[in-house]
């Protein structure tokens, strides 16, 4: 795409480096408390995301300084699979700063399908619901809406009891060697097949993109079988704990053809239970509320209310 957009005067751009975590995390914790009313990130999410596998700082990143050398804006472009799907991120209070960085992190997404063999890539942004200027830049971009996700979350006041696992049903608590967890993947792989934004990882970059973060820990994440075959998982993390002293569960999923089973529910219950014994306030977990497992009208059935809306905004376009 061609640019058009100019910094303005006095701006300079310049790839993050680790040591701008705490001033990129001032910029977008001010900009989304203008939003919804708090930060809604943490400065270990920002650092991680700086130096996660598969994120290029020179080419990836774009970090704007205003004049007293305080960050003004920043923009990334994060490449998925094969790199024919591309993750976009544009934060700025300055609306030209804001379509500078949008025509950066496009073109840098389109260099990555153009370099990744693709004829067309596929652009997804994610943006709260209430970031009007932010959608209207990319609405007049031709992005259009995706699907809307919903934060969830359930406060315990007190001691939750712990629901029976279902007849037949074995679980599996951690995954500690390799085994467990290619077997883990697989489960995740099956079960978010097809959904909005899920696009599979290679195992080795699943593993270690896992692993690089602070809120993460093997013995977080839980297998469901049947009859010796993994058919559940559910990950935990501890992304809300500083902020909002609340379990996170970060990802659950059931094949397909072991739906309607009560294993999702017992995941959940299970959750609810060990987040309120670790003195948890509550549990929260994100719901693509178009799932076509209609896991939003499972989370409201357990007790759990939205707290938080995005959405996800999407567009296709050739890279030639």
């Amino acid at each position: 795409m061609t640019a058009t957009a100019v910094l303005p005067d006095g701006f300079r751009v310049r790839a993050p480096e680790t040591t701008d975590a705490e001033g990129i995390f001032d910029l977008i914790s001010a900009y989304n408390t203008t939003l919804v009313g708090f930060a809604d990130c943490t400065l270990n999410e920002v650092a991680e995301k700086i130096v996660e596998p598969g994120f290029g700082r020179s080419t990836d990143g774009f970090l704007v300084l205003g004049r007293d050398d305080v960050p003004v804006g920043y923009g990334a472009a994060f490449a998925k699979g094969k790199h024919d799907f591309v993750e976009i991120e544009v934060t700025s209070p300055e609306p030209s700063v804001a379509a500078w960085l949008y025509e950066r992190t496009m073109q840098r997404a389109t260099a990555m399908g153009r370099a990744g063999g693709h004829a067309e890539i596929t652009v997804d942004v994610w943006v709260h619901h209430d970031n009007e200027p932010l959608r209207a830049l990319l609405s007049g971009n031709e992005f259009d809406l995706g699907t809307t996700y919903f934060r969830m979350r359930i406060d315990h006041a007190g001691p939750v009891v712990a629901p029976a696992l279902p007849a037949g049903v074995t679980i599996r608590r951690g995954a500690f060697d390799d085994a467990s967890r290619w077997t883990a993947h697989e489960v995740i792989l099956a079960a978010f097949h097809g959904q909005f934004g899920f696009v599979p990882r290679p195992h080795d970059e699943w593993v270690q993109a896992l692993e690089a973060k602070s809120t993460f820990a093997w013995s977080q994440l839980t297998l469901l079988e049947i009859e010796g075959r993994a058919v559940a998982f559910r990950t935990c993390g501890d992304e809300f704990i500083e902020s909002d002293n609340c379990g996170h569960l970060s990802g659950l999923g059931v094949i397909e053809e072991f739906r309607g089973r009560g294993l999702a529910t017992f995941l959940l219950r299970d959750s609810f239970a060990l987040d309120a014994a670790a003195g948890r306030a509550g549990t929260i977990l994100h719901v693509d509320t178009n799932n076509p497992s209609r896991a939003l009208r499972l989370y409201e059935s357990v007790g759990m209310a939205p707290t938080l809306v995005m959405d996800g905004l999407r567009r296709t376009l050739s890279t030639s």
